[in-house]
């Protein structure tokens, strides 16, 4: 595929997401019980970007993955704490790590029968007389099959015909949408709000957010500069009632 730039851009195929956070965690010799979110996720969304941006469609089941790793990573971020049915803390990244190597052993299994599959396709098959000629005798001379046609049958075929020519013309499309917000440009902007403002309120943040998508973006930026020291935040009274200063 060529990109509208010019250079040629070739992305590797893989068989599903598991395959492709397998192959970042093997290319990068990470451990997987100790998986870092944050760097597999900015790899797995910048596939999931470069796809986009060669009109390749993002199956269902990498978007699934990818909201769950950007969930693991706000949780990490900001933790809070989830119980399900039984009372039981959900450890989202502790699930994926599970499944991560159930599939990996799985991949494995494969991979090692896969030559006793092929040994298998060279085999010529066996022929079975008694069973062909039983199938020979079943196929109707001509003019046989049209005794048994009905006014009704022919109403019948002619609506299942019409019914799979109308499904083939509705072509199913999936329309994903590339938004121009990331987490740096945001960490940028709010440095800049607060080099001409001292402090900034958690109303002014929503307010300079475009939707809510971009208030996400804008969120999670603070979460991260909190993290990494750039920043503190001032708690006042009520609900959502608080302010940023840089450190």
């Amino acid at each position: 595929m060529v990109a509208e730039d010019g250079f040629e851009i070739k992305l590797p195929q893989f068989e599903g997401p598991f395959d492709l956070l397998l192959f970042f965690i093997e290319r990068d010799e990470l451990d997987i019980y100790d998986i870092p979110i944050a760097k597999v996720a900015d790899d797995f969304l910048n596939y999931l970007h470069h796809m986009a941006t060669l009109n390749m469609e993002v199956a269902s089941e990498f978007i699934f993955v990818a909201a769950t790793l950007m969930r693991i990573k706000a949780k990490m971020l900001l933790p809070r704490y989830e119980v399900d049915e039984a009372g039981n803390e959900i450890d989202h990244k502790e699930d994926l790590i599970r499944k991560l190597i159930e599939y990996k052993k799985i991949k494995q299994v494969c991979e090692e029968l896969r030559p006793y599959e092929d040994e298998r396709f060279k085999q010529e098959k066996r022929g079975n007389i008694a069973y062909d000629l039983e199938q020979v005798e079943k196929v109707p001379l001509p003019g046989d099959e049209l005794q048994e046609l009905s006014l009704y049958k022919l109403m019948m075929v002619y609506d299942r015909l019409n019914r799979n020519y109308e499904s083939r013309e509705k072509q199913v499309t999936h329309t994903i949408i590339q938004y121009p917000y990331t987490i740096e440009k945001e960490k940028e902007a709010i440095k800049q709000l607060l080099s001409i403002n001292k402090m900034l309120d958690f109303k002014s943040i929503a307010g300079n957010s475009d939707n809510k998508v971009h208030f996400v973006y804008n969120f999670l930026a603070v979460l991260e500069m909190l993290q990494q020291e750039l920043v503190k935040i001032e708690i006042g009274l009520g609900f959502n009632n608080f302010w940023i200063a840089a450190v």
